[in-house]
């Protein structure tokens, strides 16, 4: 079976899919919309306590409802600006060292920076030797990323893709997975260094938006759009630790990537461990 589910990858048109479900998702349509999301609610065990609207019948599009706001305090900020913080609720797909240019997938799967980046090779090696994590996004979590640390954002980058699912069992079957998926990159310049924020697109993900930007995906094609931001100035991005930077309509998984010798990983880091926005992810190596 799980063969099955991968073969049907290769096989079915992603985007037009993607597409598709997007439309509906935005649809506004009363009582079913309600229906829906309802059902959603009890497949995924949604924990809607935490949400800021609790009533499905508040959201008028799947999309609302998916993108919801959590309540203020459910996700406590760890303050001390050495400890940077998880950017999602997720779960911990792969993480560890970046070894010659190559991130780990899965067990016996690996995929190059340079690839996920868009291909820049003068970005790539400002995170050789460095350390990456890989956190997926299961359809119950909450579906807005946040910033783990202070940040300025220097470049945004649209790499155009497919759309394979990101679950484990792809992650497992699909070789170069995250560096053939439709993808945003952002690279902010932190106290630390370097940081890539990557939000990977999955089959049935409508869209992914950015604070600064509105809806970034899709255009389509076989292009990839560059952005430069400037330091200061009327133009420039600088998002605080905690502040939300972008978000998915329909989930999918967000990899880091940060220079050598910049951070440690929490002792609380483990492969297939849940996480919590706002939680501790890494410490600042002084």
């Amino acid at each position: 079976m799980d063969k099955i589910k991968v073969a049907l990858q290769h096989w079915i048109p992603q985007h037009g899919l993607t597409r598709l479900v997007g439309q509906l998702a935005s649809a506004r349509a009363g009582k079913l919309t309600t229906a829906v999301i309802r059902a959603f609610i009890k497949h995924y065990q949604v924990n809607m306590d935490e949400a800021l609207h609790s009533d499905p019948s508040y959201f008028k599009t799947f999309n609302q409802f998916f993108v919801r706001e959590l309540k203020p305090g459910v996700r406590p900020l760890v303050e001390d600006k050495s400890v940077v913080t998880h950017p999602a609720d997720a779960c911990v797909s792969q993480f560890g060292l970046i070894e010659d240019g190559q991130l780990i997938q899965a067990k016996g799967h690996y995929f190059s920076a340079q690839e996920l980046l868009g291909g820049d090779t003068s970005l790539a090696e400002e995170f050789d030797e460095g350390s990456f994590a890989t956190l997926y996004l299961s359809p119950r979590d909450y579906h807005r990323v946040h910033m783990p640390c202070d940040g300025t954002l220097r470049q945004m980058i649209y790499v155009p893709g497919d759309l394979f699912s990101v679950n484990p069992l792809t992650a497992e079957n699909v070789p170069n997975l995250f560096a053939r998926n439709e993808r945003v990159v952002c690279i902010f310049d932190t106290e630390f260094g370097p940081l890539a924020q990557v939000l990977v697109g999955a089959t049935i993900v409508g869209s992914i938006e950015l604070v600064w930007a509105g809806t970034v995906t899709p255009p389509r094609g076989n292009t990839v759009y560059r952005w430069d931001y400037p330091s200061e100035g009327a133009k420039s991005v600088k998002l605080e630790k905690g502040q939300e930077m972008g978000r998915f309509k329909l989930g999918s998984t967000v990899i880091n990537l940060f220079a050598e010798n910049a951070i440690s990983f929490d002792e609380s880091m483990r492969a297939q461990a849940p996480t919590k926005l706002g939680s501790a992810y890494a410490h600042i190596q002084s």
